[in-house]
């Protein structure tokens, strides 16, 4: 409650009169003296913990499609949550680092500068994943050795983590986990205490000097190595009249040593005798990797006390095997239906210990995804829908055949990252000042099976307003420094094929365009400060950040989110679609 406090000025009264007044107000102060004060103790002021969850690859519509089969975590989300049904990204790139730094910052790309997983850096004239830096090495756990360097350091905004820690003391705690580096560092940002993901190459979780070595997550990759699941095999968990697909989903290519159908066993190479690189990767396409995350989710609130002292702790949780399956085995399958439904026993799982640890009521969770997925052209096909494969080494050959008219040097380009075109040095600016050239090396990618738009960098500087949702997704994802000198938007199920042209593709389909099976994702809150119910007004995973914000009391840096009220205890904004307090069970004799 908000006291307000009012001056009101009075004349001075004389000695008497005042003494009378006294008396006559000693009795009634006596009488409320005796009523109990309220313990206000017993109301923390702000949550204990901040939880953030992250699915890598969830599509809004799984929530819709599969919720009557759990029975968790994620049910426990919808049911005893704020759901918002109609969150998406307004921008193109939707890939694994652009979505979390995104749902971390409460910023766009184009504000936080993680555009892609990588880019083209113009300086060194290579690709550069989005975490990658080279004064920084990274640390493997368990005595286990691994290459390069990662951290935060190209995010250009800070994290929540880095501002609620920054603000609120060096007492905070914050906590990242994922199976990917640019994941649990964009979660965790440059002040975490833990920030640790797996490097599937060398079969470690690892961490890199930019953050403290945990001996928590030591401790326990020595003592649960995942070499631990070697040999488990993935076999339904449901009966089989229960999953809506095909047992085979049409064009699935599944990793290594694994097949188009249950059951997986996860074995390695066929002539393996133990775990190697293929039985890792493996292992992060399938439920044992979730199982594993949760686990030592669990171990950093015990070990660390997350959540039982003064302040407000982070754990951020990103469960990236969705994406690995999504990846493998489409939106359509058996094993998408199947992770899922194990992720929902896992968050019942981590939920229960947070309950037992920290409080029902003391921590507050947010859920969402970093993207969705497209699904498998050959499945759409079959449909008798337009799909197909848009090849990248199609578009670097058209254009340099387009240029040989115009006597440019060899190669003009120097990458092609999915929708981003880079030049070489110089050619760009010459192209700008060609007519005809330029002409020619538009019509040529427009000539590519799959494009529908290209635009031109300066077409997308400065977000410029315009009616073109496309447009405008494609300015809210550009950065100068970082962006390509052209842009390719593909036609809708037209998915970007990253294999050398008649090469054998690795992937069965994946994400990364403006429409909304890529851009729709789910976003929940639950827990402390939050009005459970279904939100049916448009927002984005740019306000997830602000609202955590708002109910931990702290100012982000500049965003592009804003806070959702509408879903927050106490708040006077209109909520749309609430549900109903359910009763309570009649108590058992």
């Amino acid at each position: 409650m908000i006291w307000e406090t009012r001056v009101v000025t009075r004349r001075i009264v004389r000695l008497p009169a005042l003494l009378t007044f006294l008396m006559v107000l000693a009795p009634h102060a006596g009488a409320q003296s005796k009523s109990p004060a309220p313990n206000l103790s017993k109301i923390p002021p702000r949550p204990k913990l901040v939880v953030l969850l992250v699915v890598d690859q969830m599509r809004a519509d799984y929530v819709e499609k599969f919720r009557g089969q759990w029975t968790g975590g994620l049910k426990r989300l919808v049911e005893e949550g704020a759901w918002f049904r109609d969150a998406a990204y307004p921008y193109a790139t939707t890939e694994t680092c652009v979505g979390h730094a995104t749902i971390s910052t409460g910023a766009f790309p184009a504000t936080h500068g993680m555009i892609s997983n990588e880019w083209w850096d113009r300086h060194l004239q290579q690709s550069v994943t989005c975490t990658a830096d080279s004064k920084v090495k990274n640390l493997g756990y368990a005595g286990a050795s691994v290459e390069g360097g990662d951290s935060a350091a190209k995010m250009l905004v800070p994290a929540f983590a880095d501002e609620l820690k920054f603000q609120t003391g060096s007492g905070t705690r914050v906590v990242a986990f994922s199976l990917k580096a640019r994941a649990a560092i964009t979660m965790g940002g440059r002040l975490g205490d833990a920030v640790t993901w797996f490097d599937a190459c060398a079969g470690a979780w690892t961490t890199s000097s930019a953050y403290p070595v945990a001996p928590f997550v030591e401790e326990y990759a020595k003592a649960h190595p995942v070499a631990g699941d070697y040999e488990k095999t993935w076999t339904p968990m449901l009966p089989a009249v229960a999953y809506f697909y095909d047992a085979r989903a049409t064009g699935a290519i599944p990793p290594e040593g694994m097949s188009a159908a249950f059951p997986h066993p996860l074995r390695g190479k066929p002539d393996s005798t133990g775990p190697d690189p293929v039985f890792y990767y493996q292992w992060q396409t399938s439920p044992f990797a979730d199982t594993y995350l949760t686990r030592i989710a669990e171990t950093a609130v015990d070990k660390l006390e997350l959540g039982a002292r003064a302040g407000t702790d982070f754990l951020g949780v990103s469960y990236s095997s969705v994406d690995y399956v999504g990846h493998a085995f489409g939106p359509r399958s058996w094993e998408i239906q199947d992770v899922l439904a194990r992720l929902d026993q896992h968050l019942a799982d981590l939920f229960a210990h947070l309950d037992k640890k920290v409080g029902k009521g003391n921590y507050l969770v947010a859920f969402s995804a970093d993207h969705g997925v497209v699904p498998i052209p050959e499945d759409m096909q079959k449909a008798g829908m337009d799909a197909g494969w848009l090849n990248v080494e199609s578009v670097k050959a058209r254009v340099e055949k387009s240029l040989e008219p115009f006597n440019y040097m060899k190669p003009a380009i120097a990458e092609v990252d999915a929708g981003d075109v880079y030049f070489t040095p110089a050619t760009y600016d010459k192209l700008k000042n060609d007519p005809a050239a330029l002409r020619a090396v538009l019509d040529a990618i427009q000539g590519v099976p799959g494009v529908a738009q290209v635009y031109r960098a300066e077409e997308l500087e400065d977000r410029p307003a315009t009616k073109s949702s496309t447009r405008t997704a494609e300015a809210n994802n550009f950065h100068k420094a970082r962006s390509g000198d052209l842009l390719i938007v593909p036609k809708p199920y037209w998915p970007w094929d990253l294999s050398t042209q008649g090469g054998p593709r690795q992937y069965g389909t994946t994400h990364g365009t403006p429409y909304d099976y890529d851009q729709r994702v789910p976003v929940l809150f639950m827990g402390y400060g939050i009005q459970p119910g279904e939100y049916f007004q448009s927002i984005t995973p740019t306000d997830i950040a602000p609202t955590l914000a708002a109910l931990c009391g702290i100012t982000l840096a500049p965003r592009d989110g804003r806070v959702l009220a509408e879903a927050l205890k106490n708040s006077s904004a209109r909520r749309i679609a609430s549900r109903p307090a359910q009763a309570a069970s009649p108590k058992q004799p």
